[in-house]
């Protein structure tokens, strides 16, 4: 049984400096790495903690905020900001009035930090000059803005190593100072030196530029997603580690990392995404074909039976996109057992066909009132899960075993949404839970013994209701059920009950309130499963009002998300961290919701939609060993869309196309009417 204590912390954010706290007030968080180091660059301008930071992590290593190699007990990251003196009057010189904002002018993922004090006005640029040494470089200009001469000192440091420099301004002038951070893994150290100029090499350049590129034209998606393909890839570790939610967990998922590598695999990442395959295949799949969730193996009651569907969905999606048969190859027999496992007659509900077990999706169990039932989402991933396996045998001309992969797909899909008995679909739409009877589970009781602590919605006195639950849109996004059924759009009206709850302030809780057995509140990367599934439907405005909430809550200017918003009680609890599978969402809404991009077994399904407001859309992105360029126009004089391809294509209806894969670059142009965006959504 799982032990209750499993996710107890004792890191309480008000013991020690106001710096060991995630979430300060209104601080935002620009996550910077190359795989062989890490670091964050801390923005909080409201006066609780460093209002400029760096924080350097070994990407190797899970740990908390203060076990951080740059955090100090007494100091925090105060000592890692730059600290100027005029020497003329000796006045020091802190950072005041700070703006901080990603930068793109470099061809790597940057950071631009501007303050200005008294007379004197500092930008600072944050970056990994390369990638193959665990450096990072930060460049500092500094501009006399006075009309006398100044003379200064520039001090920092990382613990207790510190730097000084000496320089004069005549009025006017700027002087350009560069640093450089180097991680030493085997002690997790920093040292750090004066360098005399910085830019990055051409290798890391050229990295960038092969990845995905997109231009919408429009300011919040294009922060969005370029926040998303820099910091994804940057908080992984050359060996495929990386937190399920940064200094919250120090563990991993199977489910996180595939939907990671989901995001990775779109945004061009293609060789680190194979990197976490391999990672996933070899340490996170046991020889029977079980996966492990929060860095543990379970017993069958407790496995989490959508992460093997997960998986294999990611691999199908790896294969399709990169073309790298020899990886599946490779890994068959592994791959096999992990289609094969969720198939055992332990999980098996012999009068439904379906799954059952004592989990859910959240992972709750036994303790907070989970009975032995049927889940929906240990049914949807299987099915997709199946349906990708089939895909991955047919490509492998294994065909008998795609042949029994595709039937126990079709079993389970009639099963969820067509047995008269247990069926996972109601007038709601998507239902949540069935007991092994067929009884809709719509509340559940913790036991005495779940170690709720006071306060969390599920240890008070009130029906805790399972139902609605975010993970129902996901078949919506997956494409599971078409968007205009009936299910579909019941559910998504029902999903509407979780806006809001007992917050004002926006946002999709998880799950009803009043199950919850965390602190309640909003959800970032479960409020874009709603947003995916509702740009399938083609309610744009749902979208935008996700996407404009999303703006309004911390993190928005880095585009580094908390994992919820809510009041955690830490401890007994973690303290909330940044969720990087929130950059995976995001990814692929983008790139599979709005670009359209879909490669399938023999072509690429082009199917774009353009949410209301967006005019034109351009880019690239990589599909095995070629590039898709596209653009996107507006063209209101149009009544059908019309596509432009330097290669063979045909049409398959509802303004999409079909490409088969090209020997060469591709590259598409297409007009749509102006209502285009609205008629894709029927």
């Amino acid at each position: 049984m799982i032990d209750v204590k499993e996710h107890i912390y004792f890191d309480d954010p008000k013991q020690g400096h106001p710096d060991v706290r995630t979430r300060l007030k209104d601080a935002s968080y620009f996550f910077l790495g190359n795989g062989l180091i890490q670091a964050a660059v801390q923005i909080a301008p409201a006066g609780v903690g460093s209002p400029m930071g760096l924080i350097f992590m070994n990407p190797e290593q899970l740990k908390k905020k203060r076990e951080s190699i740059s955090f100090d007990p007494e100091t925090g990251f105060t000592e890692t900001m730059i600290q100027l003196r005029n020497n003329i009057n000796m006045t020091e010189l802190l950072p005041e009035n700070i703006s901080a904002e990603w930068h793109k002018a470099l061809g790597v993922p940057a950071v631009l930090v501007q303050w200005h004090k008294d007379e004197i006005s500092v930008t600072e640029i944050f970056y990994c000059s390369d990638r193959s040494n665990p450096k990072l470089v930060r460049e500092i200009k500094i501009k006399n803005e006075s009309d006398k001469n100044i003379a200064c000192t520039l001090k920092t440091g990382v613990l207790q190593k510190t730097i000084k420099k000496d320089f004069s301004l005549s009025m006017g002038r700027e002087e350009k100072i560069c640093i450089e951070y180097t991680l030493n893994p085997d002690e997790n150290i920093i040292d750090l030196i004066f360098i005399t100029e910085a830019k990055p090499i051409n290798e890391a350049i050229e990295h960038w530029k092969k990845t995905t590129n997109i231009s919408f034209n429009e300011h919040l998606l294009d922060h969005y997603f370029d926040a998303s393909r820099f910091q994804l890839p940057g908080m992984i570790s050359k060996s495929g580690v990386i937190d399920a939610s940064i200094w919250q967990y120090n563990r991993e998922w199977v489910r996180d990392h595939s939907f990671m590598t989901i995001g990775l695999i779109l945004s061009g990442q293609h060789a680190l995404a194979k990197v976490m395959l391999e990672r996933l295949l070899n340490d996170f799949v046991s020889e029977d074909g079980d996966c492990i969730d929060s860095s543990k193996k379970r017993n069958a009651e407790e496995v989490e039976l959508d992460q093997n569907g997960t998986l294999l969905y990611t691999i199908k999606t790896y294969l399709l996109w990169t073309g790298d048969f020899d990886f599946v190859d490779k890994y068959w027999d592994k791959i096999k057992k992990t289609i094969e496992f969720p198939l055992n007659d332990v999980f098996r509900h012999k009068e439904s066909g379906m799954f059952y077990n004592s989990r859910e999706y959240w992972e709750r169990h036994s303790a907070h009132g989970i009975k032995p039932g049927i889940e929906l989402m240990y049914q949807i991933f299987p099915s997709i899960g199946l349906t990708s396996a089939a895909i991955l045998a047919r490509l492998m001309n294994k065909n008998e075993d795609a042949k029994k992969w595709d039937t126990e797909a079709l079993k389970l899909k009639y099963a969820i949404l067509d047995n008269p008995t247990f069926e996972l679909v109601n007038k709601r739409g998507f239902i949540k839970r069935r007991d092994k009877d067929g009884t809709i589970q719509e509340t559940i009781t913790p036991s005495k013994d779940a170690g709720l602590p006071e306060g969390v919605p599920l240890s008070e006195n009130i029906d805790h209701f399972l139902n609605p639950d975010t993970s129902s849109a996901l078949p919506i996004a997956f494409g599971f059920v078409p968007p205009d059924s009936e299910v579909a759009q019941a559910t998504l009206e029902n999903l509407e009950m979780l806006w809001n709850q007992r917050w004002k302030n926006g946002g999709y809780g998880r799950y009803h309130f009043s199950s919850e057995a965390d602190s309640h509140g909003p959800w970032p990367f479960s409020s874009l499963f709603i947003a995916r599934a509702y740009m399938e439907t083609g309610d744009y405005e749902k979208v935008w009002k996700i996407l404009n909430w999303l703006n309004t809550i911390p993190g928005a200017k880095s585009g580094s998300w908390f994992e919820m918003y809510g009041s955690r009680i830490s401890p007994p609890y973690a303290q909330v961290g940044i969720t990087p599978w929130t950059w995976g969402e995001m990814i692929m809404l983008f790139v599979e919701h709005i670009l359209g991009v879909h490669p399938e077994e023999n072509n690429i399904r082009l199917k774009p939609k353009l949410l209301t407001d967006l005019k034109e859309i351009s880019g690239s992105i990589p599909i095995r060993k070629n590039r898709l360029s596209f653009k996107y126009k507006i063209d209101s004089k149009k009544s059908k869309a019309v596509f432009n391809v330097n290669v063979p294509f045909s049409e398959s209806g509802n303004n999409e196309i079909l490409i088969p894969y090209s020997d060469k670059d591709i590259t598409i142009e297409a007009f749509v009417p102006q209502n285009y965006a609205v008629q894709l959504g029927l």
